[in-house]
């Protein structure tokens, strides 16, 4: 069962939240059932008609024959919140309607292994011709920040953004899309106090990358398969899901979206509860829509994930989906392991610059700080402000918590109380 936030969550905007709360009274609602992760009801609409609508909860899926272009829509989120709420009763079956929706999600999900193996690869002088430009692309990039470390950084508050902006240009030129939007964010560097060290490292980081391509020669598969997904090679999702894959109970830990380019990126972390093996599942959607909600936050999935190559990998595509597991707080590790584990990372990924974590036992402060029993402490990043809602689900006492790290400090993501209530921050 899932609670009220976790519902609202997959709501695509404010207006859905809202609407959704109007729909979810029971009195709206009849022929309303639950069986085999699936959920269904038929909600009355304006003009006495009535929309029918059911969701696979082990997915999630969606389907409501009302006329609204949004997913889910309002009917969906009310029949979900009706749910949560322990006003649908169970059934033996569901009825013919419903049966038949996930029949036809079962004969898809079938067909899509045959699909991906049809999918078309790049011709052979279409690879070349890429690498080549990618080449005379980094050569250019070495030569560029070796005139600029030779001529000093005194003058990037003033003449940086805007060299900055023409080297990102370059790079997507040079089919580069990596390291572009990694040189399209070196103005965040000059936010810091320390700004003049964090520009050098992240200099030094784009060097790495542009030096290692070209001596990619005879390095281990896994560093250079890193290399290439930092510079913007793309890895063909077949390929990826013909690795073995990884099979374990997987926590869902957390969410969060960003906008770019009027484009919305959805990053859903996960834990392995055998494995303890963290992955990154990313979705894209264009502004205005809502990218893939098939990971809810707090859920515990029985799946296999394929992880894409790399040093220390953590993207991953969820390959088979057997059904959901019993939830509850995931595995944690304590604040002062933390340390010694990043170092891991970055020891085989210098260039990571977020990876998630589960903190046990760890109480929140008002001045930005995770702290454990022992007086130990780690900042969370500037952008968590005074993290209130986390403070409020601790009370001063001890819970677990989900965590993006970054180099400026714990981005929260998820907590879990006492009483093992996920709440996501």
């Amino acid at each position: 069962m899932w609670t009220r936030d976790q519902v609202l969550a997959l709501a695509p905007d404010a207006a859905s939240r809202k609407a959704a709360d109007k729909v979810g009274a029971p009195a709206k609602w009849s022929g309303t059932g639950a069986a085999h992760d699936a959920v269904w009801g038929e909600c009355a609409g304006s003009g006495g008609k009535r929309y029918r609508s059911c969701v696979d909860v082990s997915a999630p899926a969606y389907r409501c024959d009302c006329p609204s272009r949004k997913i889910p829509c309002k009917h969906v989120l009310g029949l979900l919140l009706l749910w949560s709420s322990g006003e649908v009763a169970p059934a033996a079956e569901p009825p013919g309607w419903v049966a038949e929706w996930l029949e036809r999600r079962r004969a898809r999900a079938a067909e899509r292994p045959a699909k991906a193996a049809a999918a078309g690869r790049p011709g052979t002088g279409t690879a070349a011709r890429r690498e080549s430009r990618v080449a005379a692309g980094l050569a250019e990039l070495e030569l560029w920040l070796t005139d600029r470390v030779a001529q000093g950084i005194a003058q990037a508050r003033t003449d940086g953004p805007a060299e900055w902006t023409e080297l990102a240009r370059r790079l997507v030129d040079a089919q580069a899309p990596g390291l572009a939007d990694r040189a399209g964010l070196l103005a965040r560097a000059l936010g810091h106090p320390d700004w003049p060290d964090r520009l050098l490292g992240e200099y030094a980081l784009l060097y790495l990358l542009a030096a290692v391509y070209r001596r990619s020669s005879g390095l281990p598969a896994d560093l250079v398969a890193t290399v290439r997904a930092r510079i913007g090679f793309p890895v063909p999702r077949e390929s990826v899901l013909a690795t073995t894959p990884v099979r374990d109970r997987w926590d869902v830990i957390g969410c969060r979206d960003e906008e770019r380019d009027r484009l919305i990126t959805r990053r859903v972390w996960l834990m392995g509860r055998e494995s303890g093996r963290p992955a990154l599942v990313l979705s894209h959607a264009p502004a205005g829509r809502s990218p893939d909600g098939s990971l809810v936050t707090g859920t515990t999935i029985d799946a296999d994930l394929a992880f894409y190559p790399g040093s220390a990998p953590l993207r991953a595509l969820v390959a088979e989906r057997y059904g959901l597991a019993a939830a509850g707080p995931p595995p944690g590790i304590g604040l002062t392991r933390l340390p010694g584990l990043i170092a891991e990372v970055l020891a085989a990924d210098p260039w990571t610059d977020s990876w998630p974590v589960v903190l046990a036992g760890v109480v929140p402060a008002a001045d930005g700080l995770l702290l454990d029993e022992e007086g130990n402490a780690l900042p969370l990043h500037p952008s968590a402000g005074v993290p209130w809602r986390l403070l409020a689900v601790s009370g001063g006492r001890p819970v677990t918590v989900a965590a993006e790290w970054t180099p400026d400090g714990l981005r929260p993501l998820t907590a879990w109380d006492e009483e093992g209530t996920v709440v996501q921050l």
